[in-house]
């Protein structure tokens, strides 16, 4: 029979342990995927660190690129893209499962259906295992979108994808229109250099980035951002700092991957009538927000909010990686030196270090 080394997390302050596990029969509509590389996403460095909480023991990571091992009976032989699978090809896929007939993926959010499952979050048990990146295999369930990939794109740049990349495809959506208007990226993590490229491809007219890091604004600008402001520098609120650079342009769109109260409440005093913002950054406590409702009246704007993604959007970000990771240096911004035996050593290096990603190497 075969096994599967998986690393478990116990909650914080515990390092993560790995074991072996065998691989389960798989049940109707599973698949069996061999995980090639993971990475780190920013949640799951929450979680490690006490910041947010989920049920444990748990094998984290959802950022998973892999292979396909084996169809369990009923399987999809069909991705997504209505593309045949076979053993062997590598895939991604979201990071849920659940079903297409709920209320709520009939309204596009499938994945706040009532039966979701998500991978890198769930609790170990006997029953349920390799359902995270940090393990060997992972068994897909029913109903999990997947997507076949292409050979030609960089492993650390496919990982990003089914979280990162998807994720920004998703606010986009909610935005509307892109092209020929002024989009603000309020913080310049991954999901922020992220948004400069999808929306310069997009055909923004300007895209002006907005962090507190220097080094992370000028990393932003490689990927599309015409105008930077430094948050951390006291030259006025965010409104005035935007008149002054845009002149008579203002912001159409505002997309928030930093999560911070304050900047969310500058960007809605800094959209134009008719403007709209995507808070998606906001993923664990915090104070509430101020929102001045007579503004939001009278300027006509619209907020939206989005946690994770539907198929759509995974789409979205498979075929942008496809066309455009020779354009954006994504692969370049993975810390690319650790195998799941240093899953501690890695954890431990992007809490320290700040990096965008950490990758961990598994095959």
């Amino acid at each position: 029979m075969r096994t599967s080394r998986i690393g478990v997390f116990h909650g914080p302050g515990q390092p993560i342990r790995l074991h072996e596990v065998t691989v389960p029969p798989l049940r109707e509509g599973e698949l069996l995927v061999r995980n090639e590389y993971t990475t780190l996403c920013r949640s799951d460095l929450n979680t490690f660190a006490g910041k947010r909480t989920e049920p444990t023991p748990t094998i984290l990571g959802h950022e998973i690129v892999g292979r396909l091992e084996a169809f369990g009976p009923g399987a999809p032989r069909l991705d997504s893209r209505g593309a045949t699978l076979a053993i062997g090809d590598r895939v991604t896929w979201a990071i849920y499962a659940a079903s297409p007939n709920s209320t709520m993926a009939r309204l596009g959010m499938p994945q706040k259906g009532p039966d979701r499952f998500k991978y890198g979050h769930e609790r170990l048990t006997a029953d349920h295992t390799l359902h995270g990146g940090l393990a060997d295999y992972c068994v897909l369930r029913r109903h999990t979108p997947l997507v076949r990939l292409s050979g030609t794109v960089p492993l650390p740049a496919l990982a990003l994808v089914n979280c990162a990349i998807a994720t920004v495809a998703g606010s986009l959506r909610l935005a509307g229109a892109i092209a020929g208007r002024t989009i603000l990226v309020a913080g310049a993590g991954m999901l922020g250099v992220t948004a400069c490229a999808m929306t310069r491809v997009a055909g923004a007219q300007r895209v002006v980035a907005a962090d507190v890091t220097g080094e992370r604004l000028a990393v932003a600008t490689r990927f599309g951002a015409d105008l930077s402001i430094n948050l951390a520098e006291s030259e006025g609120t965010l409104a005035e700092r935007l008149a002054a650079c845009l002149s008579d342009d203002p912001v159409s769109v505002a997309l928030d991957y930093s999560g911070v109260p304050d900047t969310m409440e500058a960007i809605l005093g800094a959209l134009g009538v008719g403007g709209v913002a995507v808070f998606v950054g906001a993923t664990f406590p915090q104070r509430a927000l101020r929102v001045d409702a007579e503004q939001l009246v009278r300027r006509l704007l619209t907020v939206r909010g989005l946690h994770n993604y539907n198929e759509r959007d995974l789409v979205t970000a498979v075929e942008f990686m496809e066309r455009h990771h020779a354009t954006f240096p994504f692969a370049s911004l993975v810390h690319d030196q650790f195998g799941l035996h240093e899953v501690n050593e890695a954890f431990a290096h992007a809490l320290a270090s700040g990096a965008y990603r950490v990758g961990i190497r598994l095959g």
